[in-house]
């Protein structure tokens, strides 16, 4: 990416946030029927599937989205040789590729960045853009990253270099490791990868030595950095905390903002579309990029639309993530919908049962509202259909006792709310609340037979 190009595209894609909410809905139907149109020309499941639904060419300009077909992601992997718009894409070539090339940002064949995603079916699937595609992603990213900073702010920081530190999951090829990588390129910053599987010692090594004023990375994994800030072991003077890849709750965004003295930035991004919203506060909600994607929930089911990637058209994708979506605010600045409660994927449902079988569900994100001081962070775990205890990490020299106190009033007032108090649950602490050592990501449940340091 050229810097000063970068720079030029950044400007007017900031634009957009300075639209009234008409325009933003002009703007996003414009750019939905420009990919309808597209993906009827292009990709063979496309054309098919519109005509079986018994849509035609004329129809593409006025339908709403709502009535064409949506895709999940075992048709996507059936059906991938056909839905891609170029002859040179085929799944099993890429399979090929990504064994080879597993840690590398290398394109495939120097023009197509493949990100790698297993989800919860196990089946690995290929989420491919073009270097158009890739560059718009790369903007929006870096446009949620400097949220809140004017162009003039934006320069003034780019010109003093940045030091950007990334901490999660680096070792193969993840879509946030490869577009943060490539983004802070683009913008000529200095970078630090930091696998969430290198030991605490080196971390410790290499951010004495890297010094970073800029940190991008789980939250999961950005905590294990604040708690060594808070222990004395290594300092950091940072102007900004971007939190990515997993749901940020009250209670480690508060923790994360007292120990590196900033407001934390939650990114929203997926696979599927690495540049999905951003999220400063949360009582406002996350910002969805409307000028970039179509987010629609339907029956509880949330589906996507890519509005920039026409290599790999996404028309209505169904995603596992669980959210409400609402208008802009009277009084927002900007013109992008709204989504709120909760983010994070649906198999971390947690399914209870009454003794006359009635069952009904309870999802972790419904207490990410939990902001108890002291409190770090939790994790979920179910031992049986009507009992669950609740893992709470907390910090030194803060009473166990108040803190359960707290969380068991809040639970059970959520719990009888969702006609669920006749579950049983308990809070038990642990030492400490690891990412999950082979996605280096947090699970928020964890099963009956997994351990946690007591």
């Amino acid at each position: 990416m050229n810097y000063f190009k970068v720079l030029m595209n950044l400007y007017q894609l900031k634009k957009n946030t300075k639209l009234s909410e008409g325009q933003m809905k002009k703007l996003q139907d414009q750019k939905l029927r420009k990919m309808l149109h597209f993906a009827w020309g292009h990709s063979a499941y496309y054309r098919k599937t519109f005509e079986q639904a018994g849509i035609t060419e004329k129809d593409l300009d006025s339908l709403p989205l709502s009535s064409f077909p949506a895709i999940e992601k075992k048709l996507f992997l059936k059906n991938f040789d056909e839905i891609v718009t170029t002859k040179d894409l085929k799944q099993e070539e890429l399979r090929k590729f990504d064994a080879r090339e597993s840690v590398s940002r290398k394109p495939y064949k120097g023009k197509y960045h493949v990100v790698h995603s297993s989800g919860s079916t196990g089946k690995p699937g290929y989420f491919v853009y073009d270097e158009a595609a890739w560059g718009d992603m790369l903007l929006g990213m870096i446009r949620a990253a400097l949220w809140n900073m004017s162009m003039p702010q934006i320069i003034s920081l780019l010109l003093r270099k940045p030091r950007i530190v990334y901490i999660a999951a680096t070792d193969g090829r993840y879509g946030g490791a490869m577009a943060v990588g490539d983004g802070i390129d683009g913008v000529g910053a200095s970078q630090l990868y930091l696998d969430i599987k290198t030991s605490v010692t080196e971390w410790i090594r290499q951010i004495q030595e890297f010094k970073p004023n800029i940190i991008i990375g789980y939250p999961s994994a950005v905590k294990i950095l604040a708690e060594l800030v808070e222990q004395g072991r290594v300092e950091v003077h940072v102007c900004r905390v971007i939190s990515c890849g997993e749901p940020l709750g009250a209670s480690l965004r508060h923790y994360l903002e007292k120990a590196f003295g900033v407001k934390v930035i939650n990114f929203y991004g997926s696979s599927e579309s690495l540049a999905l919203g951003v999220e400063t506060d949360p009582e406002e909600g996350m910002l969805l990029f409307d000028d970039m994607n179509v987010v629609e929930m339907e029956s509880g089911n949330m589906y996507l639309t890519s509005l920039y990637n026409f290599a790999q058209p996404l028309i209505r994708y169904r995603i596992s993530d669980s959210l409400t979506i609402k208008p802009a605010k009277e009084d927002s600045p900007y013109p992008f919908r709204r989504a709120v409660g909760l983010l994070g994927r649906s198999e971390d449902i947690l399914w209870f049962e009454d003794g006359n079988g009635n069952r009904e569900f309870l999802h972790p994100l419904a207490i990410e509202g939990f902001c108890i001081e002291g409190l770090k962070d939790y994790q979920f775990r179910q031992t049986a259909k009507d009992t669950f205890e609740m893992l709470a990490e907390k910090s030194p020299r803060v009473s166990e006792e108040s803190i359960r106190s707290e969380m068991l009033t809040q639970m059970k007032k959520i719990l009888d709310e969702k006609n669920l108090g006749y579950v049983q649950f308990y809070v038990n602490f642990v030492k400490e609340i690891l990412p999950d050592p082979g996605t280096g990501k947090k699970q928020l449940v964890i099963t009956a037979q997994e351990e946690v340091p007591a």
